[in-house]
């Protein structure tokens, strides 16, 4: 494919800062689809798009789209997605993928059945700087990493009703904000081999605050920290025998961090710098794979989303968190 040409599911806060940045990196952005024909023709006057689709049924049937951009609240993924790949279209799929691991296999069995691209998009994998992080570790210039240490805390909303409460849209800390560093962790780590979680609900049953330590496989462990209702530092620290990584505030947007070995020195010390919010990365990766003809991101594959997801379905079972359809 050259021409990759873009849709967009939805015309919420996080598709604004997506095709934003999509349009600050000269992508092709030809279509959007909402539920409201206004509102798809006023976003599409707004970033210059040239088809604006009343349904989401329209968008995805648009001939001129090669791939969309689902950014429907979590628990629309699957149904989104799914009438995405049935119709032929490849899908990148807004954090978190689903709502649930199960949710995530089915869109995976789908993709692979149509060979067609199905793509978390967990942005932060993406970004610069989180590329020079994986490459020091990967030099060995850390020694053994041992501990991840990372938070995403906010104070977002107490009304009951704002969508991070709401259970039947998927509310909740963890989908919403926990989903950056437990993918960070494993993403350094590897997969988590058991987790303990203690957290607080709010009035709705959505958890608010959760605190999470967690066995990666082969050894290291991770400490990760999640609010809506606080804000703390969003920082993020990789540790190993003979130096650490501390990334600055806000460690999942474009920031900078430092590499310092274990008697102080310095080693290197990055700053992000570039136009737009970060979020054109991984969609410049999407379009790198279909130009390969892959349909799978190898910095994050499909099967390391469900696995972050069994992940979130037992740290959630520990909360006493349940969602509507598992009642």
């Amino acid at each position: 494919m050259t021409d990759i040409r873009w849709g967009i599911l939805a015309t919420g806060g996080i598709a604004h800062a997506f095709t934003a940045d999509l349009r600050t990196a000269g992508l092709d952005v030809v279509a959007v689809g909402s539920r409201s024909a206004e509102s798809a023709r006023a976003f599409a006057e707004q970033y210059g798009i040239a088809h604006a689709h009343g349904s989401y049924e329209a968008l995805v049937a648009d001939p001129e789209v090669d791939i969309v951009y689902v950014a429907s609240p979590h628990s629309h993924h699957l149904a989104h997605a799914t009438l995405a790949l049935e119709a032929g279209k490849h899908v990148l799929i807004e954090k978190a993928v689903t709502l649930d691991a199960d949710e995530a296999i089915a869109l995976r069995d789908l993709a692979a059945s149509r060979g067609l691209l199905v793509m978390e998009a967990m942005w932060t994998r993406y970004l610069p700087h989180m590329v020079r992080v994986r490459e020091i570790v990967a030099a060995g210039t850390l020694g053994e990493v041992r501990t991840v240490i990372a938070d995403h805390t906010q104070r977002i909303s107490d009304d009951p009703a704002h969508r991070l409460n709401a259970l039947e849209l998927g509310g909740g800390a963890l989908l919403d904000l926990g989903i950056y560093p437990v993918s960070f962790a494993v993403d350094i780590l590897g997969p988590i081999e058991s987790a303990r979680a203690v957290g607080r609900l709010a009035e709705t049953g959505a958890d608010s605050d959760v605190a999470i330590a967690a066995v990666h496989a082969g050894g290291g462990l991770s400490s990760i920290a999640m609010s809506s209702r606080a804000a703390g530092p969003n920082t993020a620290h990789v540790i190993g025998t003979d130096a650490r990584i501390d990334i600055d505030r806000v460690w999942y947007t474009p920031t900078s961090f430092r590499v310092t070995a274990t008697d102080g020195t310095v080693i290197e010390d990055y700053t992000s710098a570039f136009a737009g919010r970060g979020m054109q990365f991984e969609a410049l990766y999407a379009e790198h794979l279909l130009r390969e003809g892959r349909t799978d991101s190898d910095l994050l594959p499909f099967d390391e989303s469900i696995t972050i997801m069994a992940t979130l379905d037992d740290i959630r079972a520990q909360l006493g968190v349940v969602y509507p359809k598992e009642r």
